[in-house]
């Protein structure tokens, strides 16, 4: 036997670094060429490590949410052969993607209903191949184990909503299908309730669940979650944002009855290769004519440099939801699109970032930035700075209110618009001209297409 190890590949764009995500294998585990040994973060794009030979783990060389530079050992295997091999590098494979992602468009409030994941074609094996990677036998399991720092507490019944998808490797969902598990069943304890490889052995070493008991039960678990991955990214940039920058928040309040009158009649007319029109597309081009006018609230802030750098492009990103978390996708040039075209993008991009296909390209480079939670919107609310942009505007829910005329209460459509600012470079009065002339736009929707 010998030693084979394996070094972190580069998995491209340049990156000198990557953080641990998950480990899809432990010491003493046999794996198969091409078996996916580990999965690594680099920005918003996460890479699965398959391994490049058969053989035996022996040792891992880091912890989920660690950072390892390209080029460090990762992983150790024992393998047949004569003599220690030579330390390489594993190829990286693709991208890998959530369960949910590879077939659900994104669509508000919809959830995906059902799944079928085909399995993946078997390799030709030679009889000594079969040998090494049969896996080894498993010891009868304890009548009662101690609970895993980090996993779900095991409860009887199904761990998630009806029709809510669950979150696996394809390697993790080979293996439940080879043992004829219901994966909507099995608790997740990685990151956003991912199942993990010992998520799947507790839930075949448990068996059949038991009743759930009557009435109502202390529950004293303490679940610990390590912030990894995609989640510690963006904890990591909220505290950068909220630490640097001093914001300023204002409210206001939109009156968008006609807005919705005229956004009803264009959906109504339009072509077939045309998207269904959101408020968004309207908010854009209602914000690149106010930015022509306040160019100062279109730039980033290198507060190290002490230079604001002005652009002339307006390059508007769309804080968008995901399974993992919140991932801003950039619409670019959005002074040069028209209306349908804003939705086009919108709507391209909001897929791409729900699919976890979403380029780096596509999720940098913002220079001002629109954050919404639909209708669930609230009644107002206090954006955090994407940094190192200046400004950020909010859409809040949009609801029914009766509004006074001079005469009497009539109900009319109305939406808060709750924004923030970098108070060092934005004044509190350009703050409010900039959303007041947006509210110009939207309750005058007319206005939005006049050039000049």
């Amino acid at each position: 036997m010998a030693e084979h190890t394996i070094k972190l590949p580069d998995v491209g764009e340049g990156v000198a670094e990557a953080e641990l995500v998950e480990w899809h294998v432990k010491v003493g585990d046999l794996v198969r060429e091409d078996s996916i040994l580990a999965a690594v973060m680099t920005d918003k794009a996460t890479v699965e490590i398959p391994s490049p030979v058969d053989g035996e783990i022996t040792w891992l060389g880091a912890e989920i949410g660690d950072t390892i530079a390209v080029g460090s050992p990762l992983i150790r295997l024992k393998v047949q052969g004569g003599k220690d091999v030579p330390a390489v590098e594993a190829v990286a494979a693709k991208p890998a993607m959530d369960d949910d992602q590879e077939e659900a468009p994104l669509a508000d409030g919809m959830a995906e209903e059902g799944e079928h994941i085909p399995s993946p074609p078997e390799k030709p094996a030679t009889a000594a191949a079969e040998k090494a990677a049969a896996p080894a036998p498993t010891k009868a399991a304890p009548a009662a184990a101690p609970a895993r720092p980090g996993a779900r507490s095991a409860t009887a019944g199904a761990p998630r909503a009806e029709g809510e998808k669950p979150l696996a490797t394809p390697a993790v969902r080979l293996r439940a299908k080879e043992a004829g598990v219901d994966l909507r069943q099995v608790p997740g304890s990685g990151p956003a309730g991912r199942i993990t490889h010992e998520d799947l052995d507790a839930f075949i070493a448990r068996g059949p669940q038991a009743a759930r008991p009557a009435g109502l039960q202390r529950n004293d678990t303490v679940d610990d979650i390590k912030i990894v991955g995609l989640r510690r990214k963006i904890a990591e940039k909220m505290a950068l944002a909220k630490s640097r920058i001093p914001h300023i928040t204002y409210v206001e309040e939109i009156d968008v009855t006609a807005l919705e009158d005229l956004r009803a009649a264009l959906n109504k007319g339009k072509r077939a290769d045309q998207p269904k029109l959101t408020v968004l597309p309207f908010l854009m081009r209602a914000m690149v004519k106010a930015i022509a006018e306040q160019p100062g609230l279109n730039a980033i802030f290198d507060d190290e440099a002490g230079i604001v750098h002005r652009h002339g492009g307006v390059h508007i990103g769309i804080a968008a939801q995901t399974a993992s978390g919140l991932v801003v996708a950039v619409v670019k040039h959005a002074e040069a699109r028209d209306l349908w075209d804003c939705g086009a993008e919108v709507n391209r991009l909001a897929e791409a970032a729900k699919a976890g296909t979403a380029t780096r390209e596509e999720l940098s480079g913002s220079t001002i930035t629109i954050t919404s939670l639909g209708a669930m919107g609230g009644v107002a609310t206090t954006p955090v700075i994407n940094h190192p942009e200046v400004a950020i505007v909010g859409v809040n829910k949009m609801m029914v209110r009766p509004v006074w005329d001079g005469t009497q209460f009539i109900p009319r459509k109305m939406m808060n618009l709750s924004s923030s600012f970098d108070h060092r470079v934005v004044d509190g009065w350009d703050a409010a001209v900039f959303v007041q002339r947006i509210k110009t736009l939207l309750e005058t929707p007319a206005l939005i297409f006049v050039e000049g």
